[in-house]
């Protein structure tokens, strides 16, 4: 597989969880009262920020070791298994938030909103570093 492949399997592995994630967080927002938008977008701010330091350095890193791969490689060679293990578990972790009753219509639209966005972010900082080394 060439290697410009490995930016996009992994911006597709971070950014089509992103936009369900972000569907459902606006979806959640249009449920809530309007009285209790304004703090639930304080705590959607929180979440963006947090996750947007969080996978600047992580994609950053990942695209460096995608660079450093031969042209031609497997797409397991995207992520080390520290990355893989962590795709894993984010995954399984929203899998059984769908599944447990109780979780607060309030936690799905911040929490959601914030990170679905940042994970879109990602995707696109590995398709624009893929340009830049």
């Amino acid at each position: 597989m060439n290697r410009n492949c490995l930016y996009y399997i992994a911006a597709a592995l971070w950014g089509i969880p992103g936009v369900i994630i972000t569907i459902k967080g606006i979806s959640a927002y249009l449920t809530m009262p309007s009285r209790k938008l304004w703090w639930l977008l304080l705590i959607t701010i929180f979440v963006m920020v947090s996750f947007f330091l969080m996978f600047r350095k992580i994609v950053d890193r990942y695209s460096t070791r995608i660079a450093t791969q031969p042209q031609k490689t497997t797409f397991w060679q995207a992520f080390p298994l520290r990355g893989w293990i962590l795709i894993v578990c984010m995954s399984c972790l929203g899998i059984a938030l769908k599944f447990i009753d109780g979780i607060p219509a309030e936690f799905t639209a911040s929490f959601y909103s914030g990170l679905g966005p940042m994970l879109v972010f990602a995707a696109c900082r590995f398709i624009s570093n893929r340009k830049q080394i």
